[in-house]
């Protein structure tokens, strides 16, 4: 592994994945930077708390000074009204780029999601080419966000790796998730493998664990390095006994995005 980072800022610190996070990451930086719209308690050893909002642009300026790479976790993690998704997902990106090109940043890691490929059926198997098809307002602000990464990449050199997160809970709930759980330990490891890659350019990657049923194929980002060990499969007999089964014409079974091909519309605030 090279190096560690000199300053490395994660944002949505005090979300469900920033607090696995955050610990997780300390030893891969000098300094590791926190950031959120929540309580981020106190500091640990090495770590500096900066709260923001990801929409106020004078803010993002001063949390990204001295910040070498970014993961970029920040935002609203669920579908719904287009307001809130459009501050924190779509300015808040704007604006993290924006402020990382001033500062001088030159590499993001940004959680985009499956959600903005999720109007693809579950019988078919996508690369990093496949077309962006969102299942909602919230898919909808992930492609921009992808679209925002490769245009700072083609025109200023910032470099990013887009991780389309898959399902990354401590096990899968139902067979959805069979196929696109992420296991803490992977999702740590393509994260390190994404910021020591020597070039990334702009790099789309699928976050999903060795699973016995996938649809992604990462063929197109393996000069990332990543291989990840852990399988949905131990979990199946557990999932198949708790899990609410959908009856079999239900278009959640029919696409990648799951039960968000259901969602909306929402009220416009």
């Amino acid at each position: 592994m090279s190096n560690k980072i000199n300053r490395l800022l994660l944002t949505g610190a005090a979300g469900g994945l920033g607090k696995v996070l955050r610990p997780r990451l300390a030893p891969l930086a000098n300094k590791l930077r926190l950031s959120d719209v929540t309580s981020l308690g106190g500091a640990g050893p090495g770590e500096e708390l900066m709260p923001c909002d990801l929409g106020d642009f004078d803010a993002m300026l001063a949390l990204l000074d001295g910040v070498d790479s970014v993961v970029h976790l920040g935002g609203v993690s669920t579908d719904g009204a287009f307001e809130p998704i459009l501050n924190a997902n779509i300015r808040g990106v704007y604006n993290l780029y924006e402020a990382a090109r001033i500062s001088g940043s030159k590499r993001i890691l940004f959680a985009s999601s499956n959600h903005s490929i999720g109007f693809h059926k579950q019988s078919e198997r996508l690369d990093a080419d496949a077309p962006l098809r969102p299942d909602g307002n919230y898919g909808i602000s992930k492609a921009f966000g992808e679209a925002t990464a490769q245009y700072y990449f083609d025109r200023f050199g910032i470099e990013t790796v887009s991780m389309r997160i898959g399902s990354s809970f401590p096990k899968p709930r139902d067979r959805r998730m069979m196929s696109t759980w992420l296991s803490y330990d992977d999702l740590t490891s393509l994260i390190t493998c994404a910021l020591h890659a020597p070039h990334v350019g702009h790099t789309i990657v699928y976050g999903a664990s060795d699973n016995t049923l996938t649809w992604w194929d990462n063929s197109k980002a393996a000069h990332l390095g990543w291989t990840p060990k852990d399988s949905s499969e131990p979990f199946r007999a557990e999932m198949e006994a708790t899990a609410v089964h959908l009856p079999p014409d239900d278009i959640a079974l029919q696409y990648q995005g799951g039960g968000f091909v259901k969602l909306g519309p929402f009220p416009h605030k």
